[in-house]
């Protein structure tokens, strides 16, 4: 299958990539450089700084957009102004957090890791649309790649040191329950970082130091790969018109200058199957 590489590599932990005909088409995040950032179609890149992280973004039925950000979450209005909500934990903890996603029913999770890595700091938080926050799992080490089944009856979800793509039962009422493994990704491959879910229910995840994209069929089989030229691949999405643009995003955390020249860079992959619209926080 192949690859295009849709910039330059601009970012330094490039993630989190969404598709949304409300902004205009893809946005994504340079996580650790705090800024958010949106491709015009003449293949132009915008930055928008929202603080020391910016985590994940969602678009927001309302217009604009939610955004996870170090301390937990701001929102953005339809002319790009910020609120940001209370912090959810003290500066001085070393938390910040890391990946997130909507739910069939509008709320918006994020989930935290510590800046050191050690296991078990984090958690995944969801923001209602009242604004009221939950944690709804806990002893998460770097919490990763939330997305929900076509049906919504489903989510999948990464703890990227486990080693697995880990799957939940979903309902409005209870929420995420019966925690179990969906697929067990080999420690050569590389590790389970973000992953999108397509209209047939098939589970695409990046491979972080693996140089890939995997899909696996809502069974758990491994039925495509797609390598990319480089190696910390941090997550993807689909976008374009009909959603069937696989949109990848690279990072170049702790690389020396002259290694893996291309990470850093957006690529994009066509693919044989479409993907979902992005769910929208309700709030």
């Amino acid at each position: 299958m192949r690859v295009e590489q849709v910039t330059d590599p601009i970012a330094y932990h490039a993630e989190g990539p969404v598709w949304s005909p409300a902004w205009g088409g893809l946005r994504w995040v340079d996580m650790l450089a705090g800024d958010v950032l949106s491709l015009a179609d003449d293949g132009t890149v915008t930055r928008h700084h929202v603080g020391d992280v910016a985590a994940a973004i969602r678009p927001r039925r309302q217009g604009g957009a939610v955004i996870g950000v170090e301390r937990g979450f701001a929102l953005e209005d339809a002319e790009g102004a910020l609120t940001y909500l209370p912090p959810l934990w003290d500066e001085d903890r070393g938390i910040r957090m890391n990946e997130g996603g909507c739910d069939p029913d509008g709320r918006f999770y994020c989930g935290s890791m510590a800046y050191d890595k050690r296991t078990g700091a984090g958690s995944l938080y969801r923001l209602a649309p009242d604004g009221t926050v939950t944690v709804v799992l806990t002893g998460v080490t770097v919490s990763n790649g939330l997305e929900w089944s076509p049906d919504g009856a489903h989510a999948y979800y990464n703890d990227t040191p486990t080693q697995r793509i880990a799957v939940f039962d979903y309902d409005p009422g209870s929420g995420l329950r019966g925690h179990r493994t969906f697929v067990t990704i080999p420690a050569e491959a590389g590790r389970p970082d973000g992953l999108t879910v397509d209209a047939q229910g098939g589970v695409w995840v990046a491979l972080n130091n693996g140089g890939a994209v995997r899909r696996y069929s809502p069974a758990g089989a491994l039925d495509e790969v797609i390598e990319l030229p480089a190696r910390k691949v941090t997550a993807c999405t689909f976008g374009g018109p009909h959603l069937d643009e696989l949109f990848i995003t690279t990072s170049r955390e702790n690389l020396e200058p002259a290694e893996d020249p291309l990470a850093g860079s957006l690529f994009r992959a066509r693919v044989d199957v479409a993907g979902l619209p992005a769910r929208e926080f309700a709030g």
